[in-house]
């Protein structure tokens, strides 16, 4: 027997990436929603640095 798909309103479940749609490893600070895998990727276009 299925369970029917409900809208996660808090909790982990509730939040994904804004990219690619992963809901593990979101990066929240300043609002960003991606994962951390798109993060790598799009984060020199956003101005963030490495520093070491």
């Amino acid at each position: 027997m299925r369970r029917k798909a409900v809208k996660r309103k808090f909790g982990k479940g509730a939040r994904k990436c804004v990219r690619c749609g992963s809901m593990r490893g979101i990066i929240r600070k300043y609002g960003l929603m991606y994962c951390r895998r798109c993060f790598r990727e799009v984060a020199p276009e956003l101005g963030f640095r490495k520093y070491r």
